[in-house]
């Protein structure tokens, strides 16, 4: 299908043939017959797009603090190729939109296939072929709405939450400045609300066009503006004034102040300057609001891709209600769109639409449409995916029984027997942000790997890493890539809810998996993939109601491998600390810090759905690389947290982890801190040996009063290659896995354990192997 794309690194924008969005829980996916062009937040966009990296840098001096400290605690290279990756990312432009519906999710059950509706939502109603829209960003278009009108709906639900923060009533005096299309829009609700309506813009074309729609009186600058209020309020003042222009400057805010008149309101809709001239407010006791976009319900993911709607009762106007109001007025006929549109433009050339937007040919315009074919260019049916099903066995027992960890170090590859060399053909589930600026730059330097495929739910995100990193094709279905033949190796970078599904799916299959953390989100997953992983060796147990045969089935010749990303303990500095810590010939005490840094709490890995929280989603991390240096399994968890205050989730804890040797590691995991502090220190003693390893750049090895220091200057070195390297020889080698399975599923278990001691608040002891109770 084709898509309005915008480069921010490059700042070209193009139309590419991308694949359809996959159908995603509580959603919808929609053909696109038309979408609007925003004058304001497109144009924005692509100016700041088009501009060189300085002026960039001097449009956003907040992100140049941040790329400096990034610098400062990772090393120059770490930084640079983070940034620029960041900035190659590709934008889908557009918000506003209204098409028919061709796939439904089976949790959904207000649309049905072929309704027409209006769509909204950055990132979700844009100008593309097919889209996938959360139900509550979209409504269902009466009858006697056409499609063109409808395209208009996220607008006109912008206008009328300015209106309702500005608390109009019947028979008030408003006063509107900036006659843009959401202006026009104010316009016309509030006369259809009952208002007096003075409207206000310097162009005299748009104030005409206010009139016709319905103003009681027009005016082209200042003057004109307190001039109109006055003979309309009976000089009295503007009850409310609504600012929609868009300009850095200030006078808006000033001129509202001066038409209002005391106690009044006014409500900054547009993006304009909020220096609030404090004499002229505070006289007249004036209230300045800020309006959020289209009503309640905006940024938050629990309304908006959840579909947990806000009680009527209590909240009247949502974001949703919003749209289906608007779309209500236009189908009474109290508010027209069709004389504001200036322009249509097909899909093929939606270039032109920008050339107008951004002044390339001196051509007046207002309402900027962009229109699709009857047929879109790839219909999607329905891909929502099934459920692990829950299980009762001991996951505990499971991992445990037979986990004893060596802590020498070793290379599994080093002892194999090559029977065949073959590429390692990736098919990669995944492409946001830590696959295409992490794991796909490190892959590409990592020899005999072939890029075969890439899948993501959003078909710009998985063309544009195609293209970028040299995959043979590009998706939206998953099977695509677990199914396909020429794939051996399943790489799995998608949300963590998604993780044991796929793991699962991908072993099934046949294919080697590569799963970055962490494995699971609880127990009932990790027994489903102890138990999917047994079946890959021992076929006979997959067969069911099969209890023994005289001749067991033999395991496949080279039965798929499984890894996971715990790249940690194959970086230079942690081999070395190992290496270390291995000529300690008594129990280590091991402490390691970690400046996580804030994440807020509407983010989608603290929801306990989709990303389980910090402990299982990163935590686990620094549990294996303490497992790494131990070298045997955790028997006994504690971990306490700070109160949560709303601001926090369980994310400033310390968490302690008795080892069956007797030795101890402690993690303190913080969300609270600078982040201009380094985010990891790892501290170990014994023997009377010490080591200090500092956020991978720094290590210092002292041992018999000799102080060996170890530095990176120019980046970290956090393993991501090093994992990569192994583990790409493993698989040619029809050898082990680097981490063996057992020891890898420690940590995601260690993770569920420190979960339970920190709600009950008491020390969590591990399962004791049945080998070790043997030998008491």
């Amino acid at each position: 299908m084709k898509a309005v794309i915008q480069n921010l690194r490059k700042g070209n924008l193009t139309i590419e043939e991308i694949p359809a969005p996959a159908l995603r829980a509580g959603g919808l996916l929609v053909h696109t017959r038309v979408s609007l062009v925003s004058v304001g937040t497109e144009k924005m966009m692509v100016e700041f797009a088009q501009k060189n990296l300085l002026n960039k840098a001097l449009n956003r001096p907040d992100l140049v603090r941040q790329v400096w400290e990034k610098v400062r605690r990772d090393g120059f290279f770490s930084a640079l190729e983070v940034i620029q990756n960041r900035l190659d990312t590709p934008v889908n432009l557009g918000y506003s939109s209204a098409g028919t519906i061709i796939a439904v999710d089976k949790g959904v059950d207000n649309f049905r296939v072929g309704d027409r509706v209006a769509c909204a939502g950055t990132g979700y109603a844009n100008h593309a072929e097919v889209v996938f829209v959360p139900q509550k960003l979209a409504s269902r278009l009466p009858e006697e709405v056409d499609l063109e009108s409808g395209s208009f709906s996220t607008l006109g639900a912008i206008a009328l939450q300015g209106l309702r923060l500005a608390e109009v009533q019947l028979g008030g005096t408003v006063a509107v400045i900036g006659l843009g299309l959401i202006g026009l829009l104010t316009v016309q609700l509030a006369k259809a609300g009952g208002c007096q309506v003075a409207a206000m813009d310097p162009n005299p074309a748009r104030a005409e066009i206010a009139s016709q729609m319905g103003a009681d009186g027009v005016a082209l600058n200042r003057k004109e503006l307190l001039s109109v209020v006055s003979r309309l309020s009976l000089n009295q003042g503007a009850d409310a004034v609504l600012i929609s222009a868009s300009t850095k400057g200030n006078e808006p805010v000033s001129l509202a102040g001066e038409a209002a008149r005391d106690h009044a309101v006014v409500v900054a809709v547009g993006a304009v300057g909020l220096e609030i001239p404090r004499k002229l407010y505070y006289g007249k006791e004036l209230t300045f609001r800020v309006s959020r976009s289209y009503g309640p319900g905006r940024y938050d993911s629990e309304y908006e891709e959840k579909g947990k709607d806000y009680p009527i009762g209590y909240v009247r106007w949502t974001e949703n209600r919003n749209m289906q109001a608007f779309l209500h007025f236009l189908a009474e006929g109290k508010v027209k769109v069709q004389p504001l549109i200036t322009h249509r433009f097909p899909i093929t050339e939606a270039l032109q639409a920008y050339d107008l937007l951004l002044g390339n040919n001196g051509e007046p315009f207002l309402g900027i449409l962009i229109t699709y074919p009857d047929q879109p260019g790839n219909l999607t049916a329905d891909r929502r995916p099934t459920t692990v099903q829950d299980s009762t066995t001991d996951c505990s027992k499971a991992i445990m029984e037979h986990t004893t960890v060596d802590r020498r170090p070793t290379n599994p590859v080093d002892s194999c027997v090559f029977r065949r060399s073959s590429a390692v053909a990736l098919g990669l589930l995944g492409a946001g942000q830590f696959a295409t600026s992490i794991l796909l730059p490190t892959l590409k330097k990592v020899s005999g790997i072939e890029f075969m495929g890439v899948c993501a739910a959003s078909g710009i995100n998985a063309a544009h890493a195609a293209k970028k990193f040299g995959f043979r094709f590009a998706t939206t279905e998953e099977n695509e890539i677990i199914q396909n033949s020429d794939i051996n190796t399943v790489v799995i970078a998608t949300r963590h809810n998604l993780h044991a599904r796929q793991v699962i799916a991908a072993l099934k299959a046949g294919k080697n998996v590569f799963a970055e953390k962490p494995l699971c989100l609880n127990e009932n997953e990790l027994n489903e993939i102890i138990k999917t992983y047994s079946e890959t060796r021992n076929p006979q147990s997959a067969i069911p109601g099969v209890e023994m045969l005289s001749e067991p089935i033999p395991p496949p010749s080279s039965p798929p491998l499984l890894m996971i990303g715990y790249n940690r303990r194959f970086s230079p500095m942690g081999i070395r600390l190992k290496e270390f810590c291995c000529g300690i010939r008594e129990p280590l005490v091991m402490s390691y810090r970690v400046n996580a840094g804030y994440i807020p709490p509407d983010h989608w890995v603290h929801d306990p759905e989709q990303g389980g929280g910090r402990i299982i989603g990163e935590v686990c991390h620094f549990v294996d690389f303490l497992i790494f240096l131990a070298g045997l399994s955790p028997c006994q968890v504690y971990a306490r947290s700070i109160p949560n205050n709303g601001r926090y989730r369980d994310d400033n804890l310390t968490m302690s982890m008795e080892f069956r040797n007797g030795s101890i590691g402690v993690i303190s995991y913080v969300a609270n801190g600078d982040k201009s502090l380094a985010k990891e220190r790892i501290e170990v003693f014994g023997g009377g040996s010490g080591a200090v390893l500092d956020n991978f750049r720094r290590m210092e090895l002292i041992e018999d009063g000799h102080r060996r220091v170890f530095r990176s200057y120019l980046g970290q070195d956090k393993g991501h290659r090093g994992e990569w390297e192994v583990f790409r020889q493993a698989i040619q080698a029809r050898a082990v896995t680097p981490i063996p399975f057992e020891e890898a599923l420690l940590a995601s278990l260690t993770t569920f354990k420190i979960l339970e001691s920190m709600h009950l608040g008491k020390p969590i002891r591990m399962y004791e192997p049945l080998a070790s109770k043997a030998n008491e």
